[in-house]
């Protein structure tokens, strides 16, 4: 059996021990290990990369404990504007919607675009009807509303700011600024993917900021920043400050290193995340895999909720910096 290999992302952040329940912990260790195993049987079967990080990142989106799909966090005005992002490295085909409020799982969404349109990015409400028109599944708000995320909206409203997320975190005591906040999360779910013939796929979705308005949209959906995949090299998803991952255009900076300048993945990624996107303000980081099967998780935030494994490198799930 060719090599194959796959990694996942549930954000990263400021994810400390003492700020997650040992109950919490054990949760996010299952839910992880859990979509893992899941892509990595597909792979084993002998299904595309596609397919793997497609159901992968499906069963994150599924789980109320991530910032996407069902667990997606609230907007200023209430409601979920979610984004998602897929792209296939053997044709560098991509696929993506953004703030979408209904559809059950965006990535699927995110995948229609990419085969049945002529395009790369819809929006909503026009990404919602083509969404439709496919029989996607749709959900009304109350399946995306856990109180968890609703509390969030709370604060965040108190404090007048808006909120990085993915939160296990203590109460502020006192509203701060949210570019000095020193709790925050940064919430979205991803997966790369090598497959049996060699080809590579990511895939990213997030239900973006707690409390932000105007529509914002970050870097998930935009191929290049938080999504990228090129069989030539590798494939890159994303979990951040949405704002600096655009600026920096992390996904496709990471290939171009290591097609222009011959870096290894795990030097590309550690250039990036490390020497690049750190020193703008970008705190975060990525998983991603090469042509070969290597893997790389990197991230210069406190933790990411991550997992990996692949035909020659054992089942792993980690949390915090510590854990290598």
């Amino acid at each position: 059996m060719s090599e194959i290999a796959l990694a996942l992302h549930g954000g990263a952040g400021t994810i400390a021990r003492h700020l997650l329940s040992p109950e919490a912990e054990r949760d996010y260790r299952q839910a992880l290990h859990d979509a893992l195993l899941g892509g990595y049987e597909l792979l084993r079967q002998g299904a595309s990369a596609l397919d793997a990080v497609e159901a992968t990142v499906v069963r994150l989106e599924n789980c109320p404990l991530f910032n996407a799909g069902r667990g997606a966090v609230f907007t200023h005005e209430g409601h979920h504007e979610m984004d998602a992002s897929l792209m296939e490295g053997a044709t560098r085909r991509a696929g993506a919607v953004t703030g979408v409020r209904r559809i059950q799982n965006p990535i699927q969404a995110a995948r229609l675009v990419m085969e049945h349109s002529e395009h790369v990015l819809l929006a909503w409400p026009g990404a919602e009807e083509f969404a439709r028109q496919h029989d996607l599944p749709m959900q009304p708000p109350e399946y995306f509303f856990t109180e968890h995320r609703y509390a969030q909206l709370q604060e965040a409203l108190l404090s007048g700011r808006v909120r990085l997320d993915h939160s296990q975190e203590a109460p502020l005591e006192e509203p701060i600024p949210f570019d000095e906040d020193p709790k925050k999360k940064m919430g979205t779910v991803g997966a790369v993917a090598r497959d049996q013939q060699g080809h590579l796929a990511a895939a990213t979705s997030t239900g973006g900021m707690t409390n932000k308005r105007y529509s914002r949209i970050g870097d998930s959906p935009l191929i290049g920043a938080g999504t990228w995949a090129d069989d030539r090299t590798c494939a890159i998803s994303c979990t951040g400050h949405g704002e600096y991952f655009i600026r920096a255009v992390v996904a496709h900076d990471v290939a171009c290193l290591m097609e222009y300048r011959g870096l290894s993945l795990a030097e590309a990624c550690r250039v990036v995340v490390h020497d690049k996107l750190a020193p703008i303000g970008g705190e975060g980081g990525l998983v991603a895999v090469d042509a070969a099967g290597n893997i790389a998780l990197l991230f210069n935030s406190e933790g990411m909720y991550r997992a990996s494994i692949s035909s020659r490198q054992p089942l792993f799930v980690g949390i915090y910096k510590e854990e290598a």
